[in-house]
């Protein structure tokens, strides 16, 4: 039998984009791999759906409580920034990873968005999906047709190539490091949106912030308060160039931007500790 160990990226990658937590991702990949280790070998007939069954189910049971969790959840919830430049193998593609793909996929159900990710991203069919979550083909075709219907509404109506998401986070960069608040302020769409994840651990803003002059402003007041050690790197993060910002080497904020029409469009600011251990 194939090792477990062929697998673990493609396992990855379906609990991530599930939970939104690499952490977490990582959690269920452990609790697949512990019972898979439990069933004897001659009883699996295909390892792949096997173990994608496990993580899958293990990740619905994670987002049930998640959703508990996350309507207590002090200011806008943000997924755990993912490092993408440094994994070693990415399953799917990029932009199902994009911070704005992920915050829209908490909007769906947990059946929704298990069936919407398997098929929409890993191309599995209806047959093995109703199998992996033990419903019938006609409800899975359902689901995925109110959460592809749901993701088609609300997706951003502005998308970028790589090349001008460069180009603007480079003056973005220059700016920032600049302190030049009317270069910053140029760059910004007139009704970019500021969203910050602090977890109620670190101060945040616990609304979006919705304007070019509300968020220029927002940023001066930041920018006045920054510690003089402070340093920016720019590293791809959830499939795009993104900005860590570190403090005498630690990592206390990251910022991914979404670029359109050749402004920013939108700003995520994840500040909570907790989802930033990982890139630590």
């Amino acid at each position: 039998m194939e090792p477990f160990e062929n697998y673990r990226p493609l396992l990855f990658s379906i609990a991530y984009r599930m939970l939104g937590s690499a952490m977490e991702a990582e959690d269920m990949v452990q609790e697949t791999y512990l019972r898979y280790s439990a069933v004897p070998p001659e009883s699996v007939q295909s390892l792949k759906p096997f173990l994608a069954t496990i993580t899958t189910r293990l990740c619905l049971d994670q987002l049930k409580s998640a959703r508990e969790k996350r309507e207590t959840y002090i200011g806008p919830w943000l997924p755990e920034p993912l490092r993408t430049d440094t994994t070693a193998s990415q399953v799917g593609d990029m932009e199902s990873l994009s911070v704005a793909f992920l915050v829209l996929l908490e909007n769906l159900s947990p059946a929704e968005r298990a069936v919407f990710l398997l098929r929409e991203v890993f191309d599995y069919d209806y047959g093995e999906i109703a199998e992996m979550l033990e419903k019938d083909e006609a409800a899975c075709r359902q689901l995925f047709s109110r959460a592809k219907r749901h993701i088609t509404e609300h997706r951003p109506r502005y998308k970028s190539s790589r090349e001008e998401h460069e180009r603007i986070m480079g003056s973005f960069m220059q700016a920032v490091g600049e302190g030049e608040i009317d270069g910053f302020t140029h760059l910004l769409a007139e009704d970019v949106v500021w969203t910050s994840d602090g977890g109620g651990k670190v101060t945040a803003t616990t609304r979006p912030v919705v304007g070019r002059e509300k968020v220029a402003a927002l940023y001066k007041g930041l920018q006045r308060k920054a510690a003089a050690d402070i340093v920016y790197e720019i590293a791809d993060i959830n499939g795009r160039p993104a900005i860590i910002i570190r403090q005498n080497s630690v990592i206390f904020g990251v910022m991914t931007l979404e670029i359109g029409e050749g402004k920013i469009q939108a700003i995520h600011y994840v500040a909570n500790p907790d989802k930033l251990e990982r890139l630590s």
